[in-house]
């Protein structure tokens, strides 16, 4: 048996570490339980592109009244637009995503561990450090997956071409803009969210010790009375929610450009420069923020439910002893 990991040995009793998975059910029980988060969450992330591309002539510019007219003009489907691409890209994502996570975590603990910080900083650093790895890794394959989808998500919407789905938008951009268009804001994509995913975990695995400690745990919860399982699962909760606050506050500038510069077309491309002057001609330095609302809620709902379906996912997987 493999020696534990720093985080294990004082958190045995509510973290499962990597070594301890069985890892073929870990990825086909994962694929299925996190295409269930995406389908119930997808509707948030349409709406808050939406809101992000609205120029200021757009009628459309509160999340009500963009969820009403896509109800008014598609029905539910109007609020998926773009998911087959999603779900069909996500799955060889989030594999590679979480297979880097675990595998930098530990090898992140057992790099600061000789610098005898405090646990809820081996826990920032090591969980940062883990959760911007993963995020660099996996936008090989997320990011043309987003420019295709986001430009189903606001198709029709503030002068935005049409188009007959996924490959459709896939063969338009080779042919305009080569390769290349497939990759529109790569650079902002990972600087969106690899910073993101830096201090989503970080805050996530930081959270969880104050939290523990608060709770009267200490840090040693392995020689303390083992938690219950509710208790546990509320804590990782409070702590997804804690992490997709922070994140969200600190990430959706960058976002908002991002997600600009991907959906405009060739035809009209504008600067990074130029989406932020454009921004803030229309709607001042608030005008980065478009979307923080959906965005916020975004982030932390599909946070929470990620870690908790994750935590669970890594309950069930557990090799047998």
């Amino acid at each position: 048996m493999e020696a534990s990991t720093p985080q294990m040995q004082t958190f045995g009793q509510t973290e499962i570490n990597w070594d301890k998975l069985d890892k073929t059910k870990f990825y086909v029980v994962g694929a299925g339980i996190f295409t269930g988060v995406t389908v119930a969450l997808y509707p948030v992330s349409v709406v808050k592109t939406r809101l992000q591309v609205a120029s200021k002539d757009t009628v459309e510019k509160s999340a009500v009244s963009v969820i009403r007219g896509l109800l008014r003009t598609d029905g539910i489907p109007g609020l998926y637009r773009g998911f087959g691409t999603v779900i069909t890209g996500a799955i060889p994502a989030r594999v590679i995503f979480l297979t880097a996570l675990e595998t930098t975590k530990v090898t992140a603990f057992r790099m600061i561990e000789p610098f005898k910080l405090s646990e809820p900083t081996q826990a920032a650093i090591a969980n940062g450090i883990a959760g911007m790895t993963a995020s660099l890794l996996s936008q090989a394959v997320f990011v043309p997956i987003d420019v295709i989808s986001q430009k189903l998500m606001v198709q029709g919407y503030s002068g935005h071409a049409k188009y007959s789905g996924g490959l459709d938008v896939a063969r338009k951009v080779l042919k305009s803009d080569g390769i290349r268009g497939l990759y529109r804001g790569f650079g902002l994509s990972v600087m969106t969210y690899s910073p993101s995913s830096a201090v989503w975990w970080a805050s996530y695995g930081s959270s969880q010790r104050v939290i523990w400690r608060f709770l009267g745990h200490g840090t040693d919860l392995k020689e303390a009375a083992a938690p219950d399982t509710w208790k546990i699962v509320s804590v990782q909760a409070a702590g997804g929610i804690i992490a997709g606050a922070t994140a969200s506050c600190i990430t959706t500038p960058l976002d908002t450009i991002k997600t600009r510069l991907q959906v405009m077309g060739h035809e009209k491309r504008p600067s990074t420069r130029q989406v932020v002057k454009n921004l803030i001609a229309d709607d001042g330095w608030k005008g980065l923020y478009k979307g923080l609302g959906p965005r916020f809620f975004s982030m932390s709902a599909w946070g929470t439910s990620m870690i908790l379906s994750y935590e669970y996912l890594k309950r069930l997987c557990v090799k047998e002893e």
